[in-house]
């Protein structure tokens, strides 16, 4: 059984960091894609990061340079570092799991999502 439990949100003002993290049991992470996403009051669930099939990493532009995507395959985690945070980054952030590893921005492709953790900028 696949469970994803996310961890690390809180509140944060303008310009902090966060480190959310993912424990990840019932998948081996160096044979599926991980990625994040968020959601946010009103809006769509969007695609934030995620590791691509090939092992590298990919970011929606409005993240770009701040956040950061990692992993530890031997401890079966992922993370999201992310960096002067805004306003605007104020959602819920899931971590979600691709068993057939297309490395995709789409969250329809991804099989299995964690609870979520809510993360709160203040300005």
């Amino acid at each position: 059984q696949v469970q994803l439990v996310e961890s690390g949100g809180g509140l944060v003002h303008a310009g902090g960091s966060l480190r959310l993290s993912c424990a990840a049991s019932g998948v081996t992470l160096s044979r599926t894609t991980m990625g994040w996403f968020r959601h946010a009051p009103g809006k769509e669930r969007v695609f934030v990061a995620a590791f691509t099939r090939s092992g590298g990493t990919t970011y929606a532009e409005f993240v770009k340079g701040r956040f950061t995507i990692s992993r530890d395959n031997a401890k079966n985690m992922v993370y999201l570092q992310m960096d002067s945070l805004n306003a605007e980054d104020t959602a819920v952030y899931y971590c979600a799991a691709d068993s057939s590893r297309r490395g995709s921005s789409r969250p329809a492709l991804y099989d299995y999502w964690g609870q979520g953790t809510q993360v709160t900028v203040s300005s």
